[in-house]
């Protein structure tokens, strides 16, 4: 699963924005989309309805909102960061919270980054873009461990 994107998003709008952006801006990986904290979860613990697939093939970023049906996201992200399998994922919060606190609990848990999702369509587009061409072109990541 070299280069997939993991979307982990609630809102069917803010999903459909969110892969339209980056059809438009020709990002082709793969985007694979968990609609709950817990769906997140078992996809990359290969748990749950994924149980039998790959646990290795983990996907190269993580956009994670944070208000989230089952499990919110500072809980998805600090369960990736308690396991060595998935500690150095990069981890993207992309959320419509202004609140300073979910900021700061966000970077506190592990968060590689902090994007609040803007209002206007163009604007969130723009933003969407250039994560996809950080995280998936210029971002180096880690070595993986054998």
């Amino acid at each position: 699963m070299e280069k997939t994107i993991l979307l982990v998003e609630d809102n069917p709008d803010d999903e459909e924005l969110t892969l339209r952006a980056l059809r438009k801006s020709n990002i082709a990986n793969e985007v694979f989309v968990a609609r709950d904290g817990q769906e997140a979860i078992d996809f990359l613990f290969a748990t749950g309805k994924y149980a039998g697939s790959d646990p290795k093939a983990l996907p190269a970023v993580v956009l994670l909102d944070l208000k989230l049906p089952k499990l919110n996201g500072i809980d998805v992200l600090n369960r990736l960061r308690a396991d060595p399998r998935t500690r150095l994922i990069p981890v993207v919060v992309l959320t419509s919270s202004s609140e300073d606190e979910d900021m700061l609990r966000s970077y506190e848990s592990g968060a590689n980054s902090y994007v609040r999702k803007p209002v206007e369509f163009p604007a969130f587009a723009e933003a969407v873009t250039q994560l996809g061409i950080y995280w998936m072109l210029l971002n180096q990541s880690p070595p993986k461990k054998p």
